[in-house]
């Protein structure tokens, strides 16, 4: 198994106010990933924060620009968004981007891409944010344009939502025949599909239990577009949480999830002791996962990123 690290949390890089030392703490942050043996580092693809995680009003970068910076203090980890929201930018655009990214990290991009969901962020930013049926059609013609930009000398494609005539892509991106496309999200009738049908990778959250069945249904399309399971590389997010402590741990827990029962915890977070958390995630690999890109307590990233490289990732990849 490969692990990626997922940096959602920006309140804790910097103190009384001095925004010049966030760059610092990702540096710190990232390099310690990419000497730990981290296979790829992560933001998400947000303007404000999302309610999940903290309030609006907490510091959010840009994630594109975000990696960008990244790629030049680092060397191997791969960068990428999870996930880009397709109605943020047009995707021909995007497709340059892209391919900026992948050139100038030397072949270092892997890109997450959505359809987005977060219709209270629209709305703050003057962003359209379409009906669900059609962003999952927006998303279909999406990856189809970001492939053709990376793979053709010049791209046309006439669809419903978008339309590009003879556009270039130079250079294109590094990696051969592009960089992987990863599409997030679990929905099990369009999502699900879309993987089966475009996708290098998919991106799932959940349980054991969950992700079991979603990678049951994942199998069923790709055997109605014919489609080799196989070929698709299978990811999970999730947040970890590592304390042999029971009573600092319930507390954490209140405090994420403030009296969720256990049961949906679960859904998002797999915690306990060293021992627990390996058990759970050499469960997930049984089970068809591929590659976790894991979440840390960002109060103590540092200390559960070394934790966890020590103690479950050596046991593991």
């Amino acid at each position: 198994m490969k692990f990626g690290l997922q940096h959602p949390n920006f309140t804790f890089d910097y103190k009384n106010g001095d925004t010049s030392k966030i760059v610092d703490s990702l540096k710190d942050l990232i390099l310690m990933a990419e000497n730990a043996g981290f296979d790829s580092f992560w933001v998400m693809d947000h303007f404000h924060q999302i309610k999940f995680v903290g309030g609006p009003d907490e510091p959010m970068l840009e994630s594109w620009t975000t990696i960008s910076a990244l790629a030049g203090i680092t060397t191997k980890i791969k960068l990428g968004t999870l996930v880009t929201g397709i109605i943020y930018r047009h995707p021909a655009i995007l497709a340059k981007i892209g391919a900026t990214l992948d050139v100038l990290s030397k072949g270092r991009l892997f890109m997450g891409i959505g359809a987005a969901w977060n219709q209270e962020e629209s709305f703050a930013y003057g962003v359209p944010f379409p009906s669900t049926k059609e962003r999952l059609l927006r998303l279909e013609e999406v990856i189809q344009i970001i492939r053709k930009m990376w793979t053709k000398s010049k791209a046309t494609f006439n669809g419903k939502y978008y339309q590009i005539k003879d556009a270039y892509c130079n250079p294109k991106p590094l990696q051969n025949p592009h960089p992987p496309i990863m599409v997030g999200g679990g929905g099990e009738r369009d999502t699900l599909r879309i993987v089966a049908k475009y996708a290098d990778a998919c991106n799932l959250f959940g349980s054991l239990e969950t992700i079991k069945r979603k990678l049951g249904i994942l199998d069923e399309h790709c055997k109605n577009v014919g489609r080799d399971f196989d070929s698709i590389l299978k990811t999970k997010l999730g947040i970890v949480l590592i304390d042999n402590d029971k009573e600092s741990l319930n507390k954490k827990l209140n405090e994420l999830f403030k009296g969720m029962p256990k049961e949906q915890i679960k859904e998002f977070v797999i915690y306990g002791t060293q021992e627990e958390v390996l058990n759970e995630i050499e469960s997930l690999e049984n089970v068809g996962m591929e590659y976790f890109i894991v979440d840390l307590d960002p109060s103590r990233e540092l200390e559960q990123l070394e934790l966890f490289a020590d103690k479950i990732m050596k046991n593991l990849s």
